[in-house]
């Protein structure tokens, strides 16, 4: 009776933690998505955490989140396929801008709607799945076996510790010990080569003329931008709410600015890359899509990998990103 009880008070408090987490998302100007799309995010939690995950279709979903009928089609209305695509995006920049530290991180895995959700062990750098987890068993406790096994740990520190000075003290007859501590000419220590390495600053996308819903079209070609910029290696991706220690005359700092336009049913979207230290432009592009028939979520992905495709090629950023030996 203890264990189940024990067992319950663990599971509302993980409960109580989701729940915690998905307030803290809905309340910041970091998580930008409209309403229907934060009851979206709400009931799919709500459900889950109630051990409902079961329900979480798009059937179910289209009814209960966006008022469809019992004669609701989702190969006809993709709205739920939809707004899970903007919300997956928009959890993706909470927690790349200002979410990365939050105790609780809720994700929502591509071909899913049933969310999920990791505790983040900061000290630990570990993560530990949160909620209820069907068809598993936790292991069944051994009895007999203590939490802390004596033997040769204890052993550790009365011979460890004088052996580790013995073996210091042989070394520094052979050569004076701060040669072993001290990196050769030339070699960068781990800090000076992450300081060293490319940060792009990436600026909203200013929007020209665009029509209804152009603002949101803007900050998701945005999103996507950033998303794809983090996979780059040697690449930090900076924001305006995270780069207030950046200075204009950082080495290695760069800023990507831009703009789109709405002609018609043409999308323009007009980007450039400039060094922060001197104000150049290296490098500079337009982009032109037709968006008759389109699917906006695949033009924004469209568009965010050839330009992150591009700035990947460009010298500099390849040259900074991957410093030569």
């Amino acid at each position: 009776m203890a264990s189940s009880d024990g067992e319950n008070r663990d599971a509302e408090q993980n409960r109580a933690e989701i729940i915690d987490q998905l307030e803290r998302i809905l309340r910041s100007h970091e998580f930008q998505a409209p309403d229907r799309g934060r009851r979206f995010l709400r009931y799919v939690v709500e459900e889950a955490v109630d051990a409902r995950s079961e329900r979480l279709t798009a059937y179910n979903i289209a009814q209960a989140v966006f008022g469809r009928g019992a004669d609701f089609d989702a190969q006809s209305d993709p709205v739920v396929r939809i707004e899970a695509g903007r919300i997956r995006r928009a959890l993706e920049r909470y927690y790349l801008v200002c979410g990365r530290d939050d105790p609780v991180h809720i994700t929502i895995p591509k071909g899913h709607y049933a969310p999920r959700f990791e505790r983040r062990a900061l000290a630990e750098g570990a993560a530990t799945r949160l909620g209820p987890r069907s068809g598993e068993a936790s292991a069944p406790a051994q009895p007999g076996r203590s939490a802390r096994r004596p033997g040769y740990r204890d052993l550790l520190v009365p011979v460890g510790v004088p052996l580790v000075f013995a073996v210091l003290a042989m070394l520094a007859l052979i050569r004076p010990l701060e040669d072993y501590l001290t990196p050769p000419p030339g070699r960068p220590t781990a800090a000076q080569g992450q300081a060293d390495g490319v940060r792009i600053l990436v600026e909203p996308i200013a929007v020209l003329g665009a029509p209804a819903g152009g603002a949101e079209i803007a900050r998701g070609l945005n999103d996507q931008i950033i998303s794809q910029l983090t996979t780059l290696a040697g690449v930090v991706v900076l924001t305006p709410a995270s780069s207030k220690r950046a200075t204009a005359t950082e080495t290695g700092l760069f800023a990507l600015q831009g703009n789109v336009t709405f002609e018609d049913d043409a999308l323009h979207v007009q980007l450039r890359l400039m060094r922060s230290a001197d104000g150049r432009v290296i490098w500079a592009k337009r982009f032109d899509h037709d968006t008759t028939g389109q699917n906006l979520f695949d033009l924004q992905d469209a568009i965010g990998t050839r330009v992150v495709k591009e700035i990947a090629a460009i010298g500099e950023i390849k040259d900074a990103s991957h410093p030569r030996d």
